[in-house]
């Protein structure tokens, strides 16, 4: 995957391409915040999808320079399909958010149906998708049967690996493949700032470059863990993740002494895979990190198949409004104990270092 992102690069860089959009989607009418948003793909930064405002330009000029995600995937997947409503939905309220992966228009409710029949989050009485279809819980005997379809299907995919690679004369036994790395959330941010000061750029002079977040979901909070000692993020959110004593993307525990930046992690509860790491994560960070610790009810997946992301949207978009512009009153849903419960009663709360 890197050997590829890289010659991508230099064949666009090669031909002399700017920014160049080559597509472009709105989703879910653009989101609730006041600048509707768009999820672009640009020809020469393939390996990755932006989320921003429409017309940014004119939003530009009316409201100042906007500041910047960096997103990595669940999975470390090269696909960020499942954090769609959640992404354009930030991205309406004035962020340029580039995410790790390729456009895809896989239908997205039909994946996220998929993924709940076979995990619903224990705790929540309704799981109603985006669409305002309602997921009904299923009974132990049915979850059985769908983990072992899903097993089934694994197990066939690495068959179908082992035969191609004997077939190639490497007779090693298949293991899946990671298809993205850290660096990846860098690569992009420095693509970004490249687009930034070039004249021709659909982003010339629009990012506010010290303003920088970098976030992931589950094994993509892993990557952020792995880019945080770059000055240039200011804040991480880790969604639905935690390092723990585990390594993954070449990342352990150790990463936690390079943060330099306040960190927001957003679990779902002792349902949620994420949780125990976190916790560990949580007693680790060194106490001149500020750190917030919020558990929800909502396992693994989330709010993110809800509309507009759900409230796990609202609560990125309110950190992020905080952190990188200055709106102190957004501040109250993470310092403010009987703020947060009136509005979410049955998450918790924790935090150090403010």
């Amino acid at each position: 995957m890197k050997k590829i992102f890289m010659v991508a690069m230099m064949l666009a860089a090669s031909m002399g391409l700017n920014a160049q959009t080559i597509h472009r989607q709105v989703v879910e009418n653009g989101g609730t915040g006041p600048f509707k948003a768009e999820v672009v793909e640009d020809a020469s930064c393939p390996a990755f999808t932006m989320y921003r405002p429409q017309n940014l330009k004119e939003v530009v000029s009316k409201n100042g320079k906007l500041p910047v995600i960096v997103y990595a995937n669940g999975g470390c997947q090269n696909n960020n399909v499942e954090m769609r409503y959640l992404l354009s939905e930030i991205a309406s309220y004035g962020y340029v958010a580039g995410a790790i992966g390729p456009y895809d228009e896989e239908d997205i409710d039909a994946k996220w149906k998929s993924i709940l029949e076979g995990s619903y989050p224990e705790g929540k009485e309704d799981v109603i998708l985006a669409n305002g279809e309602k997921i009904i819980q299923k009974s132990p005997e049915e979850l059985q049967k769908i983990r072992e379809e899903q097993q089934k299907r694994i197990q066939q995919m690495l068959k179908e690996q082992a035969e191609a690679r004997k077939k190639a004369g490497n007779k090693q036994q298949a293991t899946p493949v990671q298809e993205t790395y850290p660096r990846m959330l860098l690569e992009v941010l420095d693509w970004l700032t490249d687009q930034n000061a070039d004249a021709n750029s659909d982003y010339y002079h629009c990012l506010d470059l010290d303003k920088v977040a970098a976030m992931g979901q589950s094994c993509g909070g892993a990557q952020v863990l792995g880019v945080t000692h770059d000055p240039r993020i200011k804040t991480g959110v880790m969604l639905n993740s935690g390092i723990g004593d585990m390594e993954m993307q070449g990342t352990t525990k150790d990463n936690l002494n390079s943060l330099h930046q306040p960190m927001l992690y957003l679990i779902g509860g002792p349902n949620d895979v994420a949780f125990p790491n976190a916790n560990k994560d949580y007693e680790r960070i060194a106490d001149n990190i500020p750190l917030v610790l919020i558990n929800t009810k909502d396992g693994h997946s989330g709010t993110y198949y809800e509309k507009s992301g759900g409230p796990y949207a609202v609560v990125v978009h309110k950190w992020l409004d905080w952190q990188l512009k200055g709106k102190v009153g957004q501040s109250a849903l993470f310092l403010d104990d009987e703020y947060f419960q009136k509005f979410h009663p049955d998450w918790t709360v924790v935090r150090k270092n403010w």
